[in-house]
């Protein structure tokens, strides 16, 4: 990849520049002030703030920063370091980076084994780009606000592209992601936070497991990982305000989940290995 991983989202013309990226038909996109890139078109956004609200973007945090999901991280990164094992300086793709706590905790564990990464990080949500590039400060990633379904990116940039709980848009993926090249999908498990829907919901049910198909990857292996939590607080409510549950919960299975001072739950993520076919 490229030092300057963009490309415009309008033409796909190559983006160059430090405080405005400009493309050689002319189209211009400024700098926010704390470092990232507004690459998702007007035309292309249908509410005037797509994607996650800062207020779930703030329980996100809070509860990433206590830790509750250091286990899936790390799983992430000795995976995706194996993966790239025998390139010095590889290049990542992190498509619906969220907040950025995978991204950075990835470069950094890519860093301490020796290599020199390059990784660009989009989500469609500006309120988690903005909190990604805010607590980057050595600027270790490129981080624009950016939908899957049009990434901002040239052909066969990545060497690795991760996509964590995020929609799987594969022709893009495909697009992106080099021949040979590695896409990790992130997926819930069956029993992901079964603990939780056994408070919210009457009928809790199991997740379920799917082996899907993308156009273009061939599917590798699926590796499990799998853990205890138990949080208490108002961290209960970050970790609920962090999940599809939130927008689909009756208010009775909140009430209740509101009047724990302790809960624990099972967690349970699958990582998806597809390896991009050679042309």
């Amino acid at each position: 990849m490229k030092s300057e991983p963009w490309q415009c989202p309008l033409c796909g013309g190559p983006l160059t520049g430090e405080q405005d990226l400009k493309c050689p038909s002319g189209h211009c996109f400024d700098r926010a002030r704390e470092g990232y890139w507004h690459l998702l078109p007007v035309q292309s956004m249908r509410t005037k703030a797509p994607g996650d609200s800062r207020e779930m973007v703030a329980a996100r945090r809070r509860f990433l920063d206590t830790g509750g999901y250091a286990c899936f991280s790390d799983g992430l990164n000795a995976l995706v370091c194996s993966l790239l094992m025998e390139l010095p300086a590889p290049s990542l793709v992190d498509a619906g980076c969220g907040e950025g706590y995978y991204t950075a905790r990835l470069v950094q564990a890519l860093r301490a084994s020796g290599k020199t990464p390059s990784a660009a990080a989009f989500d469609i949500s500006k309120f988690a780009v903005k909190a990604a590039a805010r607590r980057d400060k050595g600027h270790a990633v490129q981080w624009a606000v950016a939908s899957s379904f049009a990434i901002p990116v040239a052909d066969a940039a990545a060497d690795c592209l991760v996509d964590i709980f995020s929609p799987a848009a594969a022709q893009e993926f495909a697009r992106v992601v080099k021949p040979g090249g590695a896409f990790v999908f992130a997926v819930p498990g069956p029993r992901h936070l079964y603990g939780l829907k056994e408070v919210l919901y009457e009928r809790p049910y199991e997740n379920t497991v799917q082996d899907v198909a993308y156009p273009g990857f061939a599917l590798e292996q699926r590796i499990p990982v799998h853990s205890m939590l138990t949080v208490t607080g108002s961290t209960i409510l970050d970790l609920f305000a962090m999940t599809p549950y939130y927008w689909k919960t009756p208010r009775s299975g909140a009430e209740r989940l509101a009047s724990l001072d302790t809960l624990t739950t099972e967690l349970h993520f699958d990582f998806l290995v597809y390896r991009r076919a050679h042309a």
